[in-house]
């Protein structure tokens, strides 16, 4: 099938019946697997304002194949421009304008920032344009239309930030989504993820920086950890201090790695009404390790750790080795470690085991999407909790590829229908 030359032609995965992707047609006739993954996530982000499509097809026009450089620059340049905008609009009184432009400035500011491992440069320096993705958020919680409020959630003798949104001014106790992220997206991604859907529908949404995320990582440099309990507890331990918080019907919501972290935690805190896996996993370490030649594994599997390390340096210096660099650089940062085997030891800390499942009493829904290219876990993670439901997502309905990025609407409707019935709304 020809690639169109048109920008208009957006990225389409060709899955068969049993979602097992054949062959690809990328947006703008370039070909880069996760730059595809990035533009199916901002588009899918339109729906709740994050993102204006002409823009997103303007900016990736521009960059040539394989320009992780270009990739970068248009999309800081993008950002940077569009805060602009908006602070433009808000100087001049025009609130409703501002607020929307500052999301959109946020969302693309999130993709530069994932972008700066791709740069091959050891000097990369993340915080600058993290620092910009987090002002123009800011300057979307002040200028937006719901409530507001930052809170500190005190954690482990330090803090995580997070931001209280009410759905009115009234202050009466209200029904709480507990919005936990995945490893590398931005809070103003899971705003457009479910947040605004929430407030919408009448509940009070909690949105948090964990270990190993966004400020926690770039700005603190603390890692992720595995026993997510130890994040979420204190989260729950904080709204029980509020008085508009209906402590019966607090429910919590993970997003793709999110989809291990809050089934981790059920395990352990029994105090959610609800809880919703975007989509499941069972099982962190499977990704990294299915990606691995197998004889190299080989060598790690036989504890040959230092021969291990030695063929992964040579491997990622080979032609062709700067997507794999890249990707690796990008996922294993937040886990705090240095070495490939290293690596390996502590994602494999990350797993769920049939004794955790057993103990999850709390009501679960899983997404289980067509073609996740990342956790195909959905299933496993339904079946290993008592009473969990499996909600599918397939490619005739659009829906297709790692959390639905772009079928939010339906995934809102189906998350929310399920929630309401199990906290009564």
């Amino acid at each position: 099938m020809a690639v169109s030359d048109t920008t208009e032609a957006l990225a389409v995965d060709h899955l068969d019946r049993h979602g097992t992707r054949s062959h690809e047609v990328y947006t703008a006739g370039f070909y880069e697997g996760g730059w595809d993954y990035e533009v199916r996530s901002i588009l899918g982000r339109a729906a709740r304002g994050g993102s204006e499509p002409g823009e997103v097809l303007a900016t990736i026009a521009r960059v040539k194949p394989k320009d992780h450089r270009g990739w970068f620059a248009a999309w800081e340049a993008l950002g940077r421009d569009v805060a602009r905008q908006a602070q433009r609009c808000a100087d001049t009184g025009h609130t409703v304008s501002a607020a929307r432009a500052f999301l959109r400035a946020a969302n693309y500011l999130a993709v530069a920032v994932e972008a700066i491992d791709g740069l091959d440069d050891d000097t990369a320096d993340h915080l600058p344009t993290f620092r910009a993705h987090r002002a123009a958020w800011e300057g979307f919680v002040a200028h937006g239309r719901w409530p507001a409020q930052a809170v500190t959630i005190p954690y482990d003798g330090s803090s995580m930030p997070g931001w209280f949104f009410r759905p009115d001014l009234s202050g009466e106790p209200r029904p709480v989504l507990v919005m936990n992220n995945g490893s590398d997206g931005s809070v103003s991604g899971l705003w457009c993820q479910g947040a605004e859907g929430a407030l919408e529908r009448g509940y009070a949404v909690l949105l948090f920086d964990g270990p190993g995320q966004q400020s926690m990582l770039f700005e603190r440099g603390v890692p992720f950890r595995p026993d997510w309990e130890n994040v979420l507890t204190p989260v729950v331990d904080h709204l029980a201090t509020r008085d508009d918080v209906d402590q019966d019907r607090v429910a919590v919501y993970g997003v793709s790695q999110g989809g291990y972290w809050v089934p981790r935690a059920l395990a352990f805190e029994h105090r959610f009404a609800a809880a919703v896996a975007d989509g499941g996993v069972v099982d962190v370490g499977r990704s990294w390790l299915s990606n691995i030649p197998h004889a190299v594994l080989d060598e790690y599997r036989k504890g040959h750790k230092e021969k291990f390390d030695r063929d992964m340096r040579l491997g990622m210096r080979l032609p062709g080795g700067r997507a794999a660099r890249e990707t690796w650089a990008f996922r294993a940062r937040p886990y705090g470690v240095e070495g490939y085997s290293a690596v390996l030891d502590e994602v494999s800390r990350y797993a769920l085991t049939p004794e955790l499942g057993a103990r999850i009493t709390t009501p679960l829904l899983v997404t289980d999407p067509d073609g996740d290219q990342f956790f195909p876990q959905s299933a496993e993670l339904a079946k290993l909790v008592p009473g969990a439901t499996l909600a599918r997502f397939t490619q005739d309905e659009g829906a297709a590829s790692h959390c639905q990025p772009l079928a939010r609407e339906l995934t809102e409707q189906r998350m929310f229908d399920w929630l309401d019935e199990r906290l009564h709304l």
